[in-house]
């Protein structure tokens, strides 16, 4: 089931498939409409003969534009498309171009036009002259033009598209939603029923089996539930050794098992059927992989080659945004029970990575930059008024903390240390006033 899910994650993502789909829908169309010209009464020529009275070369020629130009613009939308991926790489992050891949207009757009000429080609082919016995279909050859027309509203459409889609508050913003979805989707996610905090106490004194990868790549999904029934099923406990999102090289230990006995060839590729390992990350259960794009975006405007504040303020707002998602969702203990004994050691995210992950790299590049200190404090004081955990308020005091010392030491201008600690004392206040968890 993981590999089906990966495959459909990775067609989903490409430029074919909605296209095909599309062309498969244009060809279905047009030999719907050549076969409903019986249904075309000689009455209703007569009445609309401007609609329906379209001749054999007339038809040819017109739908033989339709096709050449259809094709034509196919080419042009595809240049255009590889011209904003790589100006989204070079600008922002290689880490974006699945977004641009995945866009759903992006493949409307490519599969419309392409769909346009196949429906064309498809009725050219049922055009008949006097001599072979006369028959214009001309439902089919109405349909063209339709579709000739509303080419125009679809490239409008794309143009006005790609203008949007490659400016940084659209990619960042794509980005934030992308991954606050993805959390709200993983957390609270249950693996079984949390074990009390003292289960691993007594296993770390024992010895774990390694179950080796088969392959090197990164880890994008992990089916959990069939995870937790292959240890229950086996009375082991399944310890992981590596997160989603992170990279494992062949024969590195993947999971630990307990009892330390060697699993046989067909359980070992059962248990490795549970893991989709590709050559990129996906964000499909990696939260942390949506944060990385937006950090890398605001890592690239503090360059000094594109010394871009504004992009970077752009994205610790929004990352502002995610941490304040992630504070509101109960993330769970790794340890995982069937309600009777422990099975599953997992692996996921804290508030603490996410908070590191989303602040840790954006502090050190915006040194002595005082409009990024303060972004980061005021999203800090956001993410505040979310939690009630005082361990995830203890985090965000020690990230305010982190941001006020680099003010003090990288700030020459007192007004500017100023503008840090009026916004580190809003965020300060914003703690305190949070409500201690009951």
């Amino acid at each position: 089931m993981i590999r089906l899910k990966q495959l459909w994650v990775e067609v989903n993502t490409s430029l074919w498939f909605v296209p095909a789909l599309m062309v498969v829908g244009a060809v279905a169309l047009a030999l719907g409409l050549v076969e409903a010209e019986g249904l075309l009464s000689d009455q209703m020529v007569a009445r609309w003969p401007r609609l329906f009275g379209a001749g054999v070369d007339g038809s040819r020629g017109m739908l033989s534009a339709i096709a050449s130009s259809m094709i034509t613009i196919t080419g042009v939308i595809f240049s255009i498309t590889i011209v904003a991926l790589t100006l989204a790489s070079s600008q922002y992050t290689p880490r974006i171009l699945r977004n641009f891949m995945r866009n759903r207009t992006n493949q409307f757009v490519l599969g419309f036009f392409v769909g346009v000429f196949a429906y064309c080609i498809i009725v050219l082919r049922t055009l008949r002259s006097t001599d072979e016995g006369r028959f214009v279909p001309s439902l089919a050859v109405l349909g063209g033009i339709a579709l000739a027309l509303a080419s125009v509203g679809v490239l409008i459409l794309f143009i006005h598209h790609i203008a949007t889609s490659i400016q940084a508050n659209t990619i960042i913003s794509t980005a934030a939603r992308e991954t606050i979805e993805v959390l709200r989707k993983l957390f609270p996610h249950e693996l079984g029923n949390e074990a009390e905090d003292g289960a691993m106490a007594s296993l770390d004194r024992e010895a774990w089996q390694p179950v080796p990868a088969a392959r090197s790549g990164y880890i994008q999904s992990v089916d959990n539930d069939r995870l937790l029934e292959f240890a229950r099923a086996r009375n082991l406990v399944v310890r992981m050794e590596c997160g989603i999102g992170d990279f494992i090289v062949e024969r590195a230990p993947l999971v630990s098992l307990q009892p330390a006995s060697p699993l046989d060839a067909a359980a070992a590729d059962e248990l490795g059927e549970l893991y989709a390992i590709g050559d990129s990350r996906t964000i499909e259960q990696d939260p942390a992989f949506g944060i990385r794009q937006i950090v890398d975006i605001a890592l690239k405007a503090l360059s000094p080659g594109i010394n871009d504040t504004t992009t970077a303020v752009t994205c610790v707002e929004y990352l502002g945004a995610i941490l304040a998602a992630a504070a509101r969702q109960r993330i769970e203990s790794p340890t995982r029970t069937d309600g009777n004994a422990l099975r599953v050691v997992a692996r996921s995210p804290t508030f603490a990575s996410l908070t590191a992950l989303a602040c840790d790299q954006i502090r050190s590049s915006g040194a002595g930059n005082v409009a990024v200190l303060v972004a980061l404090q005021r999203a800090l004081g956001t993410t505040a008024l979310q939690t009630r955990h005082p361990s995830r308020r203890r985090v965000l005091l020690q990230q305010l903390a982190l941001v006020a010392e680099l003010a003090e030491a990288s700030l020459a201008i007192a007004y500017d240390r100023a503008q840090v600690e009026a916004a580190s004392a809003v965020a300060r206040a914003a703690l305190d006033a949070a409500p201690a968890a009951p």
